[in-house]
């Protein structure tokens, strides 16, 4: 594995209203550095519309539109550091997020996790985590 390659490629969910769930990762993405690096139209793959977010211009979270079959998944993203994750809980909260877990450090863990979790539109549980030790 190359030094920094995590252990994903990429990860897509699916979501019930497509223009809402785009809005808010978004918003709720930016402290973290990450952007909507990509969309591809229905169009082009021939079914419905997909968004990439990522760092640097590489979609690994993917959001399409599945109306009526969207069951809550986890997904954490990386944050530099735990300014970034306080920053990550007020943007998507900001979103129209809902909180799961204000930004904290969770010891239960180890004694460096340091997390916040939300509640994106559609119930998946949205974590920015941070493993620094300050």
């Amino acid at each position: 594995m190359s030094a920094g390659a995590g252990l994903l490629d990429h990860i897509g969910v699916a979501v019930s209203d497509f223009a809402r769930a785009k809005a808010f990762y978004t918003a709720a993405l930016a402290p973290l550095g990450i952007a909507c690096a990509m969309e591809v139209s229905a169009a082009e793959t021939g079914t419905v519309a997909h968004a990439g977010f990522g760092p640097g211009g590489k979609p690994v979270f993917w959001i399409s539109p599945a109306p009526g079959a969207v069951g809550p998944v986890h997904v954490a993203f990386a944050a530099p550091d735990r300014d970034a994750v306080d920053a990550f809980h007020r943007a998507a909260l900001a979103a129209g997020g809902r909180d799961n877990g204000a930004p904290g450090l969770r010891p239960h863990y180890h004694p460096s996790y340091y997390a916040a979790f939300v509640l994106d539109p559609d119930g998946h549980n949205i974590e920015a985590v941070c493993h620094s030790p300050v």
